[in-house]
């Protein structure tokens, strides 16, 4: 399989990770499997995996392939069937203070306040002046301070989601789990949920794991994204997706030098095909890295082209790449 990926540029690390403020994540041969009525069945098989501190991972794949299996797994919600995954050096078992995690669902407690609810994620032991204060940071971090008294009720689903990310920052967390935390959100909203959890991300560095189903949602915020397989899918003749031409494209952001038509004005990169081979078996079908720093050009040619193989790899083959005029 053919992987696109560019030669010259490396994913970015956030700077203050070397600080020791976000945390590595490996995983090893891990495998899940379930039982059911008609025997086991297995969601994972053959992840391996490093997520390196600071670094932002999009999970990618069809329904049924388990992404946030994945995650779960990661935060010590639930444990794999074989393989180990490590939290900075130490196996997880059970649930780690040094991970926090937020859901589609902002799970707001309706007869509490925004700050009673952010309030709900700080460390054991953390109360009175020292609470109201962390509250009070993570409030204006996520822009709602105005709301610290207002009930879930009384607020839009965007000023929820910005609640509920506050709560799993609270206990400032090595890594960050997010199981489609935009998805519920109208179109608008989200592209200011995905700047606002880049700001988050400035301020407050640490590792995050993102699973999403849009793709272009991966690609503005990661450094890789990693597309997984439904190992019960029906089987796919990959071979028979026409290749496309090899396509020179320059590195993301608005440090590259790329206009919104994605004209250039600095030095190509090749994208060539990543040379290890993944086995056919295993979860894990492509493990993308996005070239350039944040923000983003979401008109950017290279980010049209990374798109459309990720789309490849997901089986819509109706999006065409064209040759830039």
């Amino acid at each position: 399989m053919l992987v696109l990926m560019p030669t010259l540029v490396e994913p970015s690390v956030n700077q203050a990770a070397a600080r020791g403020e976000a945390g590595r994540v490996q995983l090893t041969d891990v495998e899940r499997t379930f039982p059911t009525k008609d025997g086991s069945r297995t969601v994972l098989r053959d992840v391996t995996l490093d997520v390196t501190p600071g670094e932002i991972l999009a999970i990618v794949g069809p329904s049924g392939c388990g992404k946030s299996t994945l995650l779960r797994l990661v935060g010590g919600l639930d444990a794999p069937t074989a393989g180990t995954i490590a939290l900075d050096d130490r196996v997880v078992h059970g649930h780690d203070d040094a991970t926090a995690i937020a859901f589609q669902e902002p799970r707001l407690l309706p007869w509490r306040t925004i700050a009673q609810n952010v309030a709900l994620g700080l460390p054991r032991g953390t109360k009175g002046r020292e609470a109201k204060a962390r509250v009070a940071e993570l409030l204006e971090l996520v822009g709602r301070t105005h709301a610290a008294d207002q009930r879930p009720r009384e607020v839009s689903g965007g000023m929820a989601q910005r609640a509920s990310l506050a709560r799993a920052l609270a206990r400032s967390p090595r890594v960050l789990l997010l199981d489609e935390p935009f998805g519920a959100l109208d179109a608008l909203t989200r592209l200011k949920m995905h700047d606002l959890l880049l700001d988050i991300h400035r301020a407050q560095p640490t590792t995050v794991i993102l699973v999403t189903h849009d793709v272009e949602e991966a690609l503005y915020l990661a450094d890789r994204v990693l597309l997984l397989r439904n190992l019960h899918a029906a089987p796919t003749d990959e071979d028979a997706t026409p290749e496309r031409p090899r396509a020179k494209v320059l590195a993301l952001g608005s440090s590259s030098g790329i206009g919104a038509a994605g004209t250039s004005r600095t030095t190509e990169l090749t994208l060539e095909a990543e040379a290890p081979q993944r086995s056919t078996s295993g979860s894990i079908a492509r493990l993308v890295p996005v070239p350039g720093t944040r923000p983003r050009d979401r008109g950017a040619r290279a980010f049209t082209d990374l798109r459309t193989g990720l789309l490849d790899g997901l089986g819509v083959h109706k999006f065409t790449t064209k040759e830039n005029a």
